[in-house]
């Protein structure tokens, strides 16, 4: 299931359109990805994503990259033995459409700023 298009606040994927954050899952998608300090990501915001048992998280951090990841979540992650990708969500869309397939890719995007 590729990413068709982003831009600011809107996301297509299998031909249907988002317009909050999504959690992108191999088999599934979660349209309403929200979390408890909006623009700082902490563990407890990517429990669903851990509870998946990824080998890879991808996380969009908005078009301008206003969402914050604290190293600690990064580290929990990594402690997971999950791989662990930080970009500005347009670059992250495109590393989720060129790794999907390869391994268990979870991706986390934030949509707006």
């Amino acid at each position: 299931m590729d990413i068709e298009d982003y831009t600011w606040g809107k996301i297509v994927i299998g031909g249907q359109p988002y317009t909050s954050d999504v959690i992108i899952f191999p088999d599934h998608i979660n349209p309403s990805w929200w979390r408890k300090e909006g623009h700082k990501l902490q563990v407890d915001d990517l429990q669903e994503v851990i509870s998946a048992n990824p080998e890879i998280v991808i996380i969009g951090t908005g078009a301008l990259g206003v969402m914050k990841v604290p190293r600690e979540t990064v580290q929990h992650l990594e402690s997971r033995g999950i791989q662990v990708h930080i970009e500005r969500t347009g670059k992250a869309v495109e590393l989720l459409n060129g790794l999907r397939g390869n391994k268990k890719v979870v991706a986390a995007l934030h949509l707006t700023c």
